[in-house]
């Protein structure tokens, strides 16, 4: 069977995720068909981005979404252009839909980097400072 699932990337302890295509008999970071979109919980707020023509052709097909991946497309509103894709409606207009709402701003991390011969704690303190004088 097919799956819509996550694929774990990133350093330890920084992950960040693809969204995959991929067998369900294939390891978690094995073997996928097609990526088409990623998340990253590490944001404020969550960044998930999604491919909505692709999503909605694998869905069309067959393709299972997992839990996450299932509460990531609701997120997004792929799910209910899903639904409204079964009962009907042009495709066309979905994904003209879906381009609109897709947000410009990239979010930033809640997790700052340190820099050179900083701490984490000395770029968080530092953060908080920041945020404190906007």
């Amino acid at each position: 069977m097919v799956r819509i699932r996550l694929r774990r990337i990133g350093l330890k302890g920084q992950p960040s995720y693809r969204i995959v295509v991929t067998d369900q008999r294939n390891p978690r970071d094995g073997r996928f068909i097609e990526n088409i979109g990623h998340h990253n919980p590490r944001t404020e707020p969550e960044t998930n981005r999604v491919n909505e023509e692709r999503a909605l052709h694998w869905l069309s097909v067959g393709a299972q979404p997992s839990d996450a991946v299932r509460r990531i497309l609701k997120h997004t509103g792929t799910q209910g252009r899903f639904e409204r894709l079964k009962a009907g409606e042009a495709l066309e207009t979905l994904l003209a839909e879906a381009a609109a709402t897709v947000p410009e701003v990239s979010p930033q991390t809640r997790f700052p980097a340190p820099g050179p011969g900083q701490s984490r704690k000395k770029a968080r303190e530092q953060a908080a400072l920041a945020t404190e004088a906007d």
